[in-house]
């Protein structure tokens, strides 16, 4: 694919973190998900554990457990030092400091890395990326993407951005998108407008919601589009 490991900065949040995002009940956790741009959250494992359905795909998962787990021990220093810089711009409620941050995102990225090898074996991990993916046509009830669209408008175009969605919902009947905001700037990314315009020229129903959580300051919405395949 072309990616290189020293590319990547490999953050991952928790199932909790995963429900709360993506405003998940009982009843979507039991639906056949599909997590895009995944990296090394731990939402995979334990729905795995609890004995439910979900396929993550992200390019990292090229790479063995080992070499990701050295990237995540290189890089967290320099999450810890960025949050330290810009602590203003989060919502500190649940956690208290930059370190117990790191901590809590640790102990899910572990979990991951204990499960990464098993997930592979049984083709719960796939190595592949937006904006095109392997799948078939509303093969998955939901797919949920966070902290890549939207988040990285300042290096990804809009065009990826159009593109992507739509394959979102070629892929899966609905899909949940988190945060709509610029990565470390606090601002909504100006591609949020295009792309729901460009969604719902297409037939399907979009709405921008807002969920139970809030770390980056006033990033606490995401987009729900409901596929027009869908009653």
């Amino acid at each position: 694919m072309g990616l290189r490991l020293e590319q990547v900065v490999p953050w991952g949040r928790s199932w909790a973190e995963y429900c709360q995002m993506f405003d998940l009940t009982m009843d979507d956790l039991e639906r056949t998900i599909l997590d895009v741009a995944g990296g090394p959250a731990s939402f995979n494992a334990e729905m795995a554990g609890q004995g439910r359905s979900v396929i993550s795909c992200d390019p990292i998962y090229q790479f063995s457990a080992a070499e990701i787990g050295r990237r995540i021990e290189e890089t967290s220093p320099v999450i810890i030092e960025k949050l330290e810089t810009s602590r203003d711009q989060f919502v500190w409620a649940g956690v208290r400091s930059p370190e117990q941050l790191v901590a809590t995102r640790m102990a899910a990225m572990r979990q991951f890395l204990d499960d990464f090898p098993t997930g592979l074996q049984q083709q719960r991990y796939w190595a592949d990326a937006l904006p095109h993916l392997p799948f078939e046509v509303q093969q998955f009830d939901l797919a949920l993407s966070s902290h890549l669209l939207f988040t990285y408008s300042d290096q990804l175009s809009l065009e990826f951005h159009r593109v992507s969605v739509l394959e979102l919902c070629r892929v899966a009947g609905e899909v949940r998108i988190f945060p709509l905001l610029i990565n470390m700037t606090g601002e909504r990314s100006p591609f949020v407008s295009p792309v729901i315009e460009a969604v719902r020229s297409q037939g399907h129903r979009v709405e921008i919601c807002a969920v139970p959580y809030e770390f980056q300051r006033g990033g606490n919405e995401m987009i729900k589009i409901i596929s027009c395949a869908q009653p």
